[in-house]
């Protein structure tokens, strides 16, 4: 992290119109009632979710520059992938030489379902993938795989421009018939955005390509090394993996062993390919690599309890049990001892694969528990749950009819958390929760319909904590409807949550109001996995900065104290349009401060006092902070996030756009707070 002496500016880019929008509120007070502390606030409410989708892992975190490696595609000149990948990068292995002369075999194959064939005629011909990103001097390793005719030379080169001499090629002379690997390492003398490698032969007869792989020389157990310190300096506690749609056809056994003999498989889910090479043990490394939890979540879409219970035994058995001899094998001899499972991933969406009624399911989860749990009875188990507040607000995304009127009734059909618990309160230590809130628009109950209304800034950033209330009274609404669900505390994990809409630092507002929500409710929520991991950085594919929301999530892991601390204030947030149990709580969510929000924490010690304030008008609001309980000393530590715009972010190219900005700073009793911010103060306790 980047500390500077603070200089605040209040001139702030805004438009005319948001300063229409925006007004200062006169004579705002909160009272930190520094004695009045709630229950502790865990760790894992810094999380972060993953998934293996678009390029999380693929073309992002892992090290792997080259797509569809082991070949699930053609290799050909069409212009449309068949069947379609959604990964937003994408690149295509294409012939060298005449397009008929590379045939997919389906007989010699070393992975996957085909393995690419050149043939050779005297004439030289092969297959190439472009696109590549290379640097000078920079040093790149790989392998590829081949078997071809004895009196054939394979040559492999990496190529950085046009010239005889861009290019550093390595011969292969020694073929046969059964696949061999061949290791190259290469050092381009030039920068390119547009290098390719090339795998060629000369001579007559065929070679096949069984796969090949190309990293930078410098990954950290194959993941990029630049986004491992990043996401190390960040400091998230627990990551959630593999997902997410994605999960429901994943089969686990596809991503141990030999990762070049790995086979691809279609995402049914997200319409893309998966090449397998990130599995359990590259998840379970990272983690170690980031100092992070790891939390796996098994398929009980189209898996079953068997094979999850297989997945215990492989990741936490001892080494003489059937699936720990298989990791053994694979290179890890002692168990990991992952202790945080979870059962299938919103299994209550009709978009899911795998998924049946509520009642069906919960027999459903109490079948994986029991298989779980006899392999590993010490593993804490997180139900695919959903508050009548999630099945709600997602049931826009329903492809049938909706067979139920909103807000959905308790211990109803549709109450998927509400089933989960009637039926499975004992195979049940949390209960996850998603939080993808409608922005810009709301619930009309009357029109039993979505209206889209553009939210300022101010009502945008309340809609992710709004979300947050109305689950924490939807539990205690479980709690006197459920008998033993307010003895056993079943903590909410909010596994996947999003705020604000993804345009610059209004994100990060919402983001920092959802935590300070999340504090609120320490006593129900123990869990937040913020979708998702990547958007703490930016990048492109050799580069890599922290962005806002990882400068976010850094300052109050870093910062804010165990112990969330009671606030009053004379200015209550507005309450916004909705429907209660689908997009608004009974009572408004947020800090009475209006339009600011502010949460104060308090360490174990009682000796640190955090306060952090965001502000997401236009303007420079003015808040009187009034203590009791306790004395304070004036001398204090400021620490801001305000950038010049309300769209600013971070990138590759200007990493420093947002930065935090520290200071030394005399309390007064009226504090000033910019437009567009958030400010945290670190107050010494008397």
């Amino acid at each position: 992290m980047r500390y500077h002496l603070l200089a605040f500016c209040l001139c702030c880019t805004v438009s005319t119109e948001a300063y229409a929008q925006n007004t200062a509120q006169p004579d705002i007070q909160a009272t930190i009632h520094v004695d009045q502390a709630g229950s502790s606030i865990h760790p894992f409410v810094y999380g972060m979710f993953t998934e293996l989708l678009h390029n999380m892992f693929e073309n992002g975190m892992w090290a792997e520059m080259l797509s569809d490696r082991k070949f699930f595609y053609a290799v050909d000149n069409s212009e449309k992938l068949e069947p379609r990948n959604t990964r937003r990068h994408q690149l295509r292995w294409r012939p060298v030489g005449a397009e008929a002369n590379v045939v997919m075999d389906k007989e010699h194959v070393y992975v996957g379902k085909q393995s690419p064939k050149v043939l050779l005629k005297g004439d030289c011909n092969g297959i190439r993938q472009s696109g590549l990103w290379l640097r000078k001097d920079k040093g790149y390793e790989g392998r590829v795989i081949v078997s071809g005719d004895p009196q054939l030379k394979v040559t492999v080169s990496l190529v950085w421009g046009p010239g005889a001499n861009d290019r550093e090629s390595v011969t292969i002379d020694m073929l046969g018939e059964d696949y061999r690997k061949f290791p190259f390492h290469f050092s381009p003398k030039a920068d390119t955005n547009e290098g390719y490698l090339e795998i060629v032969g000369e001579g007559s007869g065929s070679f096949n390509v069984g796969a090949v792989s190309l990293m930078p020389d410098d990954n950290v157990h194959g993941f990029r090394k630049d986004l491992v310190e990043i996401l190390k300096s960040v400091d998230a506690t627990i990551y959630r993996w593999p997902g997410g749609n994605f999960l429901a056809n994943y089969d686990w056994r596809h991503g141990i062993g030999d990762r070049d003999q790995r086979p691809p498989r279609y995402d049914y889910a997200w319409f893309a390919v998966e090449s397998n090479d990130v599995g359990t043990d590259e998840f379970i490394t990272l983690c170690d690599l980031i100092r992070t939890e790891p939390y796996i979540v098994v398929n009980s879409g189209l898996g079953d309890a068997y094979s999850a219970a297989q997945w215990v035994e492989y990741v936490n058995g001892a080494k003489d049990t059937p699936m720990g001899m298989w990791r053994a094998a694979n290179g890890h001899p002692e168990p990991y001892q992952v202790k945080y499972w979870g059962i299938g991933n919103e299994m209550y969406g009709e978009w899911q694969i795998g998924y049946m009624s509520s009642w069906h399911y919960a027999l459903k989860h109490n079948y994986f528990a029991e298989e779980m749990l006899a392999k590993d009875p010490g593993i804490k188990l997180v139900a695919s749950g959903a508050t009548i507040y999630e099945t709600g607000t997602t049931a826009r995304h329903h492809r049938k009819p909706l067979r139920m009127t909103l807000p959905i009734k308790y211990l109803s059909e549709d109450d998927w958390t509400g089933v989960l618990l009637k039926n499975s309160l004992e195979n049940i230590d949390y209960m996850a929760e998603h939080i993808y809130t409608y922005f810009h628009g709301h619930f009309d109950e009357q029109k039993q319909d979505w209206v889209n209304k553009r939210d300022t800034l101010v009502d945008l950033v309340r809609r992710t904590p709004n979300r947050i209330k109305g689950m924490v009274e939807a539990m205690q609404e479980y709690e006197a409807l459920i008998p033993g669900v307010k003895e056993k505390r079943i903590p909410f994990w909010v596994d996947e949550w999003v705020a604000g809409d993804g345009r610059g630092f209004n994100t990060t507002l919402g983001v920092a109001t959802a935590l300070h929500e999340f504090f609120r409710h320490s006593d129900y929520v123990m869990m937040g996995g913020y979708t998702g991991f990547n958007g703490l950085y930016v990048y492109n594919d050799t580069d890599a900065a922290i962005s806002s929301r990882g400068l976010l999530f850094q300052l109050y892991k870093a910062r804010h104290g165990e112990f969330p601390v009671k606030i009053t204030g004379n200015s209550p947030q507005k309450e916004l349009v909705g429907t209660i149990g689908v997009d608004k709580p009974k009572d408004v969510s947020g800090s009475p401060t209006y339009p600011l929000d502010i949460v104060a924490t308090t360490n174990k010690e009682n000796s640190m006092l955090t306060v952090s304030v965001v502000n997401p008008t236009a303007i420079e609001q003015k808040v009187t902070l009034n203590y009791e309980g306790g004395k304070i000393d004036k001398d204090a530590k400021m620490y801001a996030l305000m950038p010049k715009a309300v769209t600013d972010e971070n990138t590759v190219a200007s990493p420093d756009i947002v930065q935090v900005k520290e200071a030394k700073v005399k309390l007064k009793p009226q504090l000033s707070i910019p437009p567009y911010s958030i400010i945290l103060y670190e107050i010494k306790l008397k």
